[in-house]
């Protein structure tokens, strides 16, 4: 098990601009964000800019909680949402590079919440210490 608290983060995102970019920028932006399990699931779904807010939210706030935002130290790929087969939980898996740059901040566990409404999906971040 983890210990206390190390970081924190939230974001909330306007599904319509979502829409807007996955209109205009399609695959490019889409490959450039998601891996393709989200892109698979998102896809499956009846409004897949929906679910593509709440991982973009989910991203951003587990970037914030690092301190560091989307950039060197951790990209947009090195986030992978995903989801519980029987719960439906949200929780994300780190790339190799996202896991030791965890690491090397004592980061043991990464824990996330993510809710949407019509307009909007917000996602909460927690960083728990492996110490």
């Amino acid at each position: 098990m983890t210990g206390g608290v190390v970081g924190t983060g939230i974001d909330l995102v306007e599904n319509e601009r979502m829409r807007e970019m996955l209109a205009r920028w399609s695959d490019r932006f889409r490959n450039r964000i998601f891996l393709p399990g989200e892109q698979s699931y998102c896809e499956s779904k009846a409004s897949p800019w929906l679910y593509y807010s709440g991982r973009f939210a989910v991203k951003e706030a587990v970037s914030k909680a690092f301190g560091t935002g989307i950039g060197t130290s951790l990209g947009w790929l090195d986030i992978e949402v995903v989801r519980d087969a029987q719960s439906g939980k949200p929780s994300v898996r780190l790339s190799e590079k996202g896991r030791a740059f965890a690491g090397r901040r004592g980061v043991g566990d990464v824990l996330v919440s993510l809710s949407h409404t019509h307009h909007f999906a917000i996602a909460q971040a927690l960083l728990l210490s492996d110490r």
